[in-house]
C-alpha cells in the first residue's frame, strides 16, 4: 500500500477543510430555508388566515364581504380566494397540490365541522412549491363560506439570492486564509522535518557533532532539542567508549609486555632468578585477573544486574574491621587514622557491598596521600541517611584532577606509572554501589591540599 507523505497529507487537510466548508455552507442555507423560511411562511399564513377569517364570523357571505377578501389579496403578498362552498373552491384553484387536489374528501368534514386544514405542495402550474391554508367564515354556528390563503414559495436562490455574493466572498477569504495557513505550516514545518530526516541520516552514520537549530519551542522545536540532547549524550558516549577502548588496551597491554618481557628471560635467567621472575608474571597475571573482574562487576552495576543481601550492620564495626587491613601499609607510610564514628548507627545494608564502599575509598586515601600525613574519617547517621566522609591530604593534585577521580580508569598520575597500583576502577565501582541504592556522592575539591570524598547512603536499605 502506497504510504502518503506529509505535503500530501496536508494537501488532503486543506482539501478536505474547503470541502467541509461549502458542505456546512450547503447544509446551512438547506437549514435556514427548510426549517426558518418555511416555518416562517407557514406561521404567517396561518395567522393572516386565522385573522381574516375572524373578521367575517357572523352573517352571510355577501358581495360587500367578498369584495373586502378580494381587495385584501391585491394589497397583501398573499393569494386569497374565497367561494361559498368547497366545490367552489376546488373550482376556483383547479390545481393539483402534490398529487392531490385543493379539497379531498377527506378534508370535507374537518371543514364543515369548522375546523382548519394546512395544504402545501409543489403545483406544476407555478412550478413552485406552495404553502396555503383552508379557514372556513362560520354565522357563528355552521360555514357559510370558505378562504383558501395561500402563498407560492420563493426558490433558495431567491431567497438567499443577496446572501450568496457574500457567502461565496466569505468562501474566497476563507481559501486565501487557508492557503496561507497552508503556506506558512510548510516553512515552519517541512523544512525543519527534513533536516530532522537528515539529522537522523547523519546521526545513523555515527556523525554525532551536527546539532539541529532550534528556532521556536513548538512540538517539532521540542522534538530537535530532544534530538540534539540525546546526540550530545551519544557523543559523550562515544568519547568514553574510545577512552575506555584505550584505557583497557593500555591496562591489558601494560602486564602483557611486562609478562612477555619476564617470560624471555625466564628462558635465559639461572636457576637463582627464576623464582623471582615467576613470582613477578604470578603478580602481573593476578593484576590482570582482578582488571577483569573489576570490570565485570562494574559492568553489573551499571545495568543494575547485582542483587543486594539487605541485613542489620553495625557501620562502625565493620568500618574498624575494613582500617585493620591497612594497618602495615598505613605504619609503612607515616599515615595516622582520625576516626569520628557514631557506633550506634545500625544500617540495613549488604555487608559486602557496604565493605567495598569503605575499602576502596579508604585504600584510595592510602595510596593518594602523602607520608606522614593525617586521613580523617567520619560516619555519622544524618536523618534518614548514614554520611561516610574521608579526608586526606592530596598536595599533588590540582582541583580538575580531583573531580576526575572516581572516573572508569582514571588516575591521578599523570604518567600513569605503575607506583600506586590498582586498575583505576576502585572509586568507579564505589560510585556505581552508591548510584544503585539511590545515595549521593560527592568529590569536594575546592581545597587545594585536601581531597574530600563524602558518600550518603540510605540508612534502611535500597531508596524507593
Amino acid at each position: 500500500m502506497k504510504q502518503l507523505n506529509f505535503s500530501r497529507k496536508i494537501l488532503l487537510l486543506l482539501l478536505g477543510s474547503i470541502a467541509v466548508t461549502l458542505i456546512s455552507a450547503f447544509i446551512f442555507l438547506h437549514f435556514s430555508y427548510r426549517d426558518l423560511y418555511l416555518t416562517t411562511v407557514r406561521e404567517s399564513v396561518e395567522y393572516q388566515g386565522q385573522r381574516t377569517a375572524s373578521h367575517y364570523h357572523s352573517g352571510e357571505l355577501s358581495e360587500e364581504i367578498i369584495e373586502k377578501i378580494h381587495w385584501y389579496n391585491v394589497v397583501s403578498e398573499y393569494e386569497v380566494l374565497v367561494a361559498d362552498n368547497l366545490d367552489e373552491l376546488n373550482t376556483s384553484f383547479p390545481y393539483q397540490i402534490g398529487d392531490e387536489r385543493l379539497i379531498e374528501e377527506a378534508d370535507r368534514a374537518f371543514l364543515e365541522s369548522g375546523r382548519s386544514i394546512m395544504k402545501e405542495g409543489y403545483v406544476e402550474a407555478f412550478n413552485r412549491e406552495v404553502i396555503g391554508a383552508v379557514y372556513p367564515i362560520t354565522d357563528g354556528t355552521s360555514p357559510v363560506g370558505y378562504i383558501y390563503i395561500f402563498v407560492p414559495l420563493e426558490g433558495l436562490a431567491q431567497v438567499f439570492g443577496s446572501s450568496i455574493p457574500w457567502l461565496i466572498g466569505m468562501a474566497l477569504v476563507f481559501f486565501l486564509l487557508i492557503s496561507l495557513l497552508v503556506n506558512q505550516i510548510r516553512k515552519s514545518l517541512f523544512k525543519p522535518l527534513l533536516a530532522i530526516q537528515d539529522f537522523s541520516k547523519s546521526v545513523s552514520m555515527g556523525s554525532y557533532r551536527q546539532r539541529l537549530e532550534v528556532r521556536q519551542l513548538d512540538e517539532i522545536g521540542q522534538v530537535s532539542q530532544a534530538l540534539n540532547q540525546m546526540t550530545q549524550t551519544l557523543e559523550v558516549e562515544e568519547e568514553r567508549k574510545k577512552e575506555f577502548l584505550s584505557n583497557i588496551v593500555h591496562e591489558v597491554r601494560t602486564p602483557l609486555t611486562y609478562i612477555q618481557g619476564y617470560t624471555e628471560r625466564l628462558k635465559k635467567a639461572p636457576e637463582a632468578e627464576k623464582e623471582v621472575l615467576l613470582s613477578t608474571i604470578e603478580s602481573e597475571v593476578g593484576r590482570m585477573n582482578r582488571l577483569l573482574s573489576d570490570l565485570v562487576e562494574l559492568n553489573r552495576l551499571q545495568e543494575n544486574q547485582l542483587t543486594f543481601d539487605l541485613q542489620p550492620i553495625v557501620a562502625a564495626e565493620l568500618l574498624y574491621e575494613t582500617l585493620g587491613l591497612f594497618s602495615i601499609l598505613a605504619k609503612e607510610r607515616g599515615l595516622t587514622f582520625e576516626i569520628e564514628a557514631d557506633e550506634e548507627v545500625i544500617m540495613l545494608q549488604d555487608e559486602k557491598r557496604l565493605q567495598q564502599v569503605f575499602y576502596n575509598v579508604i585504600e584510595n586515601a592510602v595510596k593518594y596521600s602523602p607520608e606522614n600525613s593525617v586521613i580523617q574519617i567520619l560516619l555519622k547517621e544524618v536523618k534518614d541517611s548514614v554520611q561516610i566522609e574521608v579526608v586526606n591530604e592530596a598536595p599533588q593534585l590540582t582541583k580538575a584532577e580531583k573531580k576526575r577521580i572516581g572516573e572508569r580508569f582514571y588516575r591521578a598520575d599523570r604518567d600513569r606509572n605503575r607506583k600506586t597500583g590498582g586498575t583505576g576502577l576502585g572509586l568507579a565501582i564505589v560510585k556505581e554501589i552508591v548510584r544503585v541504592q539511590g545515595g549521593q556522592w560527592l568529590i569536594d575539591a575546592d581545597v587545594d591540599q585536601l581531597f574530600t570524598v563524602r558518600i550518603m547512603l540510605p540508612k534502611e536499605g535500597m531508596a524507593q
